[in-house]
């Protein structure tokens, strides 16, 4: 009676862990769909300066952040991490660079760059794979180091070919990965600390809005009620995407996170490509060749290498208990 009753718990039990995977992976699938086609929200805001765009989205996301730490009660996470010296000033450089690449991004989309936005968060994992070794001295593996060589020969010919830097795409993959080894570093839990970002960002951001509003430049409230609903709801933009990818990552594994993540730039190459006609030629081809292929080899190393840690995993565990059995 007893394993029956045990049985039937650890049944309920994998049903429920799958019912938690099956809604990770479609609340993970819609975050990175959306993070893709956030492109237009900011193509329908073009009239309005980039910087003050920035502003108006560290400030509304702000008030968002914290009144979801209000409703959570999630604001003793803050107290704490404000205690903490070190991870403060973490928090100041990574709001920098956070404020970087959203700045970057919404130059990018606005100046018809999408391209160059796709190919910034193309090469952003191979970016943050450079940063481990550099900053954190992990080992990369060879098939690693020629999925580098191989993003960096398609840029470089690129940049011979053409004669111009992609810096929107540098800007972006490096801006972004930096933020991802200061947030790596910072003791505090997402939310918390994108909020206490936006509140330290809100003080020069509300500082140049006033500024504008006051020199007669604000785009609030002079480009009509559709441009001021857009401006505030760039808090909803920038807020929802974060909480839908906090709750994906842990219920999904790095694997299925990571092949997601693409998810984006390729919306993002589509919409640069075929809806909004920018020009792509055969530089460009040869360029998003080099970094697809890399990406593809990168991932599916990755993968081989954790099945095979697994089956080394596995192997031990049946050894030791063989051991254990035969003492």
């Amino acid at each position: 009676m007893m394993l029956l009753e045990q049985s039937k718990r650890g049944g309920w039990k994998m049903i429920e862990e799958h019912r938690e995977q099956r809604t990770g992976f479609i609340v993970a699938l819609t975050t990175f769909v959306a993070w893709g086609f956030l492109a237009m929200y900011w193509k329908f805001l073009q009239e309005v300066p980039p910087l003050q765009i920035l502003a108006h989205r560290i400030v509304w996301s702000m008030l968002f952040l914290v009144l979801c730490l209000l409703v959570s009660r999630r604001l003793g996470e803050v107290w704490a991490a404000l205690r903490q010296r070190a991870t403060i000033v973490l928090l100041v450089f990574s709001s920098v660079a956070i404020s970087v690449n959203w700045l970057t991004y919404i130059i990018g989309v606005n100046s018809d760059r999408l391209l160059e936005v796709s190919m910034g968060y193309y090469i952003n994992p191979l970016v943050n794979v450079f940063f481990g070794f550099v900053i954190f001295h992990d080992r990369l593996r060879p098939v690693q180091w020629c999925a580098i060589a191989l993003a960096a020969a398609g840029v470089g010919y690129r940049v011979a070919t053409f004669g111009a830097v992609p810096w929107v795409a540098f800007i972006l993959a490096g801006s972004f990965g930096t933020y991802g080894v200061l947030r790596k570093l910072a003791r505090v839990a997402a939310i918390p600390g994108l909020s206490i970002e936006t509140v330290i960002l809100t003080v020069p951001a509300a500082g140049y809005l006033a500024w504008a509003h006051a020199n007669g430049q604000g785009a609030m409230g002079g480009l009509g009620a559709d441009i001021d609903l857009l401006l505030v709801g760039s808090a909803l933009a920038t807020a929802l995407p974060l909480l839908g990818f906090t709750y994906g990552a842990r219920r999904l594994s790095l694997v299925t996170l990571g092949l997601l993540q693409y998810l984006a730039p390729t919306i993002h190459f589509i919409l640069g490509l075929w809806v909004f006609g920018e020009p792509f030629g055969t530089t460009q081809l040869v360029m998003f060749v080099c970094i697809w292929t890399a990406l593809t080899v990168y991932t599916a190393e990755g993968i081989l290498h954790r099945r095979r840690l697994a089956l080394e995993g596995e192997a031990a565990l049946v050894e030791e208990i063989s051991k254990d059995g035969g003492a």
